[in-house]
């Protein structure tokens, strides 16, 4: 980027959610979320266990097994989803380290799209926009269809580029 060339604001949000997800100790997954009223950061989160507890790198992931019924090319088959139950979501700690009133309206920035649990969340939080990057298959279209029925703008940015250095220390 040349000196005098400003990164638009999705670009800055989402470099912040990144960052944030840098203090995420889960070897699974490191996200990031960040809350913006227009073009003010209201408030950032990282997942992991709850404060005080050991996190999934001292103690290991906590993982739950659930089956759903998909429907895969045309048959219903069930499915296994493998979820880790020990770490709080990002979105969640995000949720809960924040206000309802500043929540009004406001945009989440998050680096990988909600699960379906955090997008059940978030669409009773009060937030108008969700923004991602990463995508998350697992429950990609029923969080998708849940935003259409709310009215929540939804949207990835698929151009995005992490910042330098900052993608290495989070993958999966």
């Amino acid at each position: 980027m040349s000196k005098n060339k400003r990164k638009d604001w999705d670009t800055y949000f989402l470099d912040i959610a990144y960052m944030a997800a840098t203090r995420s100790q889960c070897p699974r997954r490191r996200v990031g979320a960040v809350l913006v009223q227009g073009k003010k950061l209201l408030g950032s989160a990282y997942n992991g266990a709850p404060m005080g507890v050991p996190d999934c790198s001292e103690a290991g992931c906590m993982i739950a097994e659930e089956y759903e019924l998909q429907n895969v090319d045309g048959k219903d088959e069930m499915v296994k989803k493998q979820r880790c139950i020990r770490t709080i979501h990002a979105e969640q700690n995000l949720l809960l380290f924040t206000d309802r009133k500043d929540r009004e309206g406001s945009t989440v920035y998050v680096t990988d799209q909600p699960c379906w649990t955090c997008a059940n969340m978030l669409a009773n939080s009060g937030v108008s926009e969700i923004v991602y990057h990463r995508p998350y298959t697992k429950d990609s279209d029923k969080v998708i269809n849940l935003m259409e029925v709310r009215g929540i703008v939804f949207r990835t940015l698929e151009h995005y580029q992490p910042p330098k250095g900052v993608i290495d220390e989070i993958k999966e």
